[in-house]
């Protein structure tokens, strides 16, 4: 159990060079989810509407997975996540649309979940809960992790808030998923809320904040049809079937159809 405790992937923040300007952002912060912050909260005041580029990747980033779905799972979790949760505060619309404000995401890495552990993992994990009160924790080994950037601009094209972030799967509260990016997408999510978070408060979002999900965001969480059309473009979440699936170990392409929905898009240092 000590083990399983410690258990943590650490993931090094990256700079992919996307950014409009990476002068203003602040000292790295945090040991498990670690990131860079800038926030002009004043000028995010006057914000109504929003629109969301589909997620690339950098340079270099594509051959960590093989698989383009898989990439696109990815891409499509973070948009997702990023939408629904920017759908409490703000209109999302089209990319076609004019909008107050343009969210860019870019995954600088991606740290493969050893499919074989993960397997083993949901196995040992699976038997032990139907003998014991309590399930044992995934192995501390073989875990992924996601690295990310972004920012969100104007209509000037002035940067009014970015991020370098990245953080690791760890044994307890992240599910060993037989797939390269069974951690990596479960991660999109986290850094989904992180960013949107920092967008709507105008702060750096600091400790855990626990708070109830806004209807909206419940009713897309269990698969439903978003409060805005422009995030159908990311598909809708797999809901009660996701949550069964990342239980028993499936690969998050077996309940997310949304990785057939987009090309794979690469971008380059």
């Amino acid at each position: 159990m000590a083990l399983a405790i410690g258990g943590c992937t650490s993931v090094p923040l990256k700079e992919a060079g996307t950014l409009t300007s990476y002068d203003r952002l602040g000292a790295a912060k945090g040991k498990f989810t670690k990131s860079r912050t800038f926030v002009d909260g004043p000028s995010l005041a006057g914000t109504r509407t929003v629109k969301i580029v589909p997620t690339t990747f950098a340079f270099g980033v594509s051959s960590r997975v093989n698989r383009a779905e898989d990439r696109a799972l990815v891409a499509n979790a973070l948009d997702r996540a990023v939408c629904v949760a920017l759908s409490d505060k703000y209109q999302v619309v089209g990319l076609n649309q004019p909008a107050d404000l343009t969210v860019r995401t870019v995954v600088t890495d991606i740290v493969p979940t050893n499919k074989a552990i993960a397997g083993v993992s949901t196995a040992v994990s699976l038997g032990s809960s139907a003998v014991l009160p309590v399930g044992i924790p995934r192995l501390p080994v073989g875990l992924g992790g996601l690295a990310v950037e972004a920012e969100a601009t104007d209509f000037n094209g002035a940067q009014r808030a970015a991020v370098v972030w990245s953080k690791g799967a760890n044994s307890i509260t992240n599910n060993a998923r037989v797939s390269d990016v069974g951690d990596a997408y479960s991660l999109a999510s986290n850094f989904g809320n992180y960013f949107s978070r920092m967008i709507a408060t105008g702060k750096e979002p600091s400790g855990m904040q626990i708070a109830l999900p806004s209807g909206q965001k419940m009713n897309s969480m269990l698969g439903g049809k978003p409060k805005y059309a422009a995030c159908e473009t990311f598909g809708r979440a797999p809901g009660l079937m996701g949550a069964v699936g990342s239980k028993l170990g499936a690969p998050p392409s077996w309940t997310d159809k949304s990785g057939k929905m987009q090309n794979d898009q690469v971008v380059s240092q």
